[in-house]
């Protein structure tokens, strides 16, 4: 069994449960955030549902520029609505997960580079990009929006147990 294939299972379990949590988002309340400094929930729920084109990124090319010299920064429109996020995320889910199928355990070992302003963030092996910048990283937001969920009184979906709202998974 490949690197992906050991991969692919927890990557399913964890895009259900951020799905699970995005379709929650009260779409009358996108642009509230808990404070100034907060993304809002427009921002964190296009922010997860972006996340994994990251990793047609990471398969596709050897190094990322976030903030690439003379040059603007790329972005991600804002989504327009929750459909339009929940739409962007299964699209984004569908292309990760064919992208981590095709790969090699050659080419997952292999090094990719982060950059910002053309100077070297961090290089590990794809392998470690996708489990650390992209899984993880996804659950930490996904965890952020559980919180926004909280504060606006949504119950908090059951991902590895139960929550205060729901008893079951």
């Amino acid at each position: 069994m490949g690197l992906a294939a050991t991969l692919l299972p927890e990557f399913d379990h964890e895009m259900a449960n951020t799905r699970k949590c995005i379709e929650r988002v009260p779409e009358d309340k996108l642009d509230w955030k808990p404070h100034d400094k907060s993304m809002s929930l427009r921002e964190i729920t296009t922010h997860l549902a972006n996340l994994l084109s990251w990793t047609m990124l990471m398969i596709e090319q050897d190094s990322f520029d976030m903030a690439p010299p003379g040059e603007d920064p790329p972005r991600v429109d804002p989504a327009g609505s929750l459909e339009s996020a929940l739409a962007m995320f299964d699209k984004n889910v569908a292309a990760a997960r064919a992208a981590m199928e095709g790969a090699s355990d050659e080419l997952l070992l292999a090094p990719w580079t982060l950059l910002m302003g053309g100077n070297e963030v961090f290089k590990m092996p794809r392998v470690a990009v996708f489990r650390t910048m992209i899984m993880n990283h996804m659950i930490h937001h996904r965890a952020q929006l559980g919180v926004y969920l909280r504060l606006n009184d949504v119950a908090v979906p059951a991902m590895y147990g139960p929550t205060a709202d729901e008893s079951g998974m």
